[in-house]
């Protein structure tokens, strides 16, 4: 092994204390940090179906118009536009006034789909409260079924499920112990760092090889380290 990697690995294991002092204040301070600043987020969701229907005289009902289902599926990326107008939102902001929401807020917490070139849509509410969440996806999908026929001149929207609130409901945002290994790592070489950084401070020679290539001179002689035990029983043999 080369000498300066044995006096670095020395000087670490001398002060490996230092190295585990920053590791744990880094590593308790960023999971205090993340667990105080951490919000949960909740997903609620309501599910809808596009869907014309024609009158059958020979049974006397309603039936599925399947030459129109090619159309009813262009027709959601026309009505995942219209849910985010104005006209839609600003009905939800009145007949729901207590989940005081402004139009534009209610925007940034809902996303609406298409599922998988179906005539399905889903209608996604999120918000860090689940009841909430449930509250908004409910009331954008009842405003945006009732105002379509007006708009739209057609009525071709049925609700297929409503957010419902759930026991123990699951955030999406799991907590992630990423920022903490980061800190650890992060710690970790600050520590060696300082320590490198202090020793730099240190001009004091330590060794016969620092002696000799700081002077360029062979040392004659060097004063072995005993240890306090050893010391003593020399002084007492020489007596």
């Amino acid at each position: 092994m080369d000498i300066s990697l044995k006096v670095y690995y020395a000087m670490i294991k001398k002060y490996v204390w230092v190295i585990i002092l920053f590791v744990c204040t880094s590593t308790i301070g960023m999971a205090i940090y993340s667990n105080y600043n951490y919000q949960p987020i909740y997903q609620a969701s309501t599910k809808l179906i596009i869907n014309n229907t024609i009158h059958d005289d020979l049974i006397g009902k309603e039936k599925i118009d399947f030459g129109s289902i090619g159309l009813n599926i262009m027709l959601i990326n026309t009505y995942k536009e219209i849910i985010k107008t104005p006209s839609i939102l600003e009905k939800v902001v009145q007949r729901y006034p207590d989940l005081n929401l402004t139009p534009e807020q209610i925007i940034s917490k809902i996303n609406v789909t298409a599922v998988n070139e179906t005539q399905l849509m889903a209608i996604v509410a999120t918000d860090m409260s689940q009841e909430r969440a449930v509250k908004i996806a409910n009331s954008v999908t009842e405003v945006f079924q009732a105002e379509v026929p007006k708009i739209m001149k057609t009525n071709n929207i049925a609700i297929l499920n409503r957010a419902k609130e759930v026991d123990n409901p699951r955030p999406i945002n799991q907590r992630s112990d990423k920022n903490i290994i980061l800190a650890a790592f992060a710690s970790l070489v600050a520590g060696i760092g300082f320590i490198i950084f202090l020793d730099s401070l240190d001009d004091t020679l330590k060794t016969t090889q620092e002696v000799n290539t700081v002077f360029d001179v062979e040392t004659l002689a060097k004063i072995p380290n005993f240890k306090g035990g050893k010391w003593k029983h020399l002084k007492k043999r020489n007596m």
